[in-house]
């Protein structure tokens, strides 16, 4: 039996996913007009940066708030990084764990670097991972009807 309290957490952290895609795709699009580019202006570069900070913390919402949150509600032990993305390869929210595991040495390569010639160069990864990660809240949605069904 699926607790009241894990359902309502599922629900928001859905929600939350589906903003945090929301703005995802927003900066996504703003930023591929610039995909490619050596130097960026100003405005690019702002452009650039929210696109950053909005991977980042969706891939962290999708670590640490969904894959984690199923791992409670399927009674599954937490474990490892690895243990938690060989679950969501499992259950198809994702389509290998080591494809996951680049887009979270790329949320911190970019959390780390401060360099802005070295982040230039990890847009190219972030413009091609995001799609990846609004894939992923897709296929979360769809995954978790069955508990939300249940209520």
């Amino acid at each position: 039996m699926k607790y009241p309290e894990h359902i309502r957490a599922l629900e928001e952290t859905l929600r939350q996913l589906d903003d945090g895609a929301k703005w995802l795709g927003r900066s996504l699009k703003r930023c591929q007009k610039a995909a490619g580019k050596k130097e960026l202006s100003a405005a690019e570069l702002d452009a650039f940066e929210a696109l950053t900070s909005r991977f980042a913390r969706l891939s962290d919402m999708i670590l640490q708030k969904l894959f984690r949150g199923l791992d409670h509600i399927e009674l599954e032990d937490s474990g490892t990084l690895l243990d938690a993305l060989n679950r969501a390869e499992k259950r198809g929210l994702i389509d290998s764990a080591a494809a996951f595991r680049e887009i979270r040495e790329l949320r911190n390569e970019v959390a780390h670097e401060y360099a802005q010639e070295a982040l230039i160069e990890l847009f190219g990864g972030i413009l091609q991972h995001s799609p990846t990660l609004l894939e992923i809240v897709r296929r979360a949605d769809d995954y978790c009807r069955r508990y939300l069904c249940e209520k």
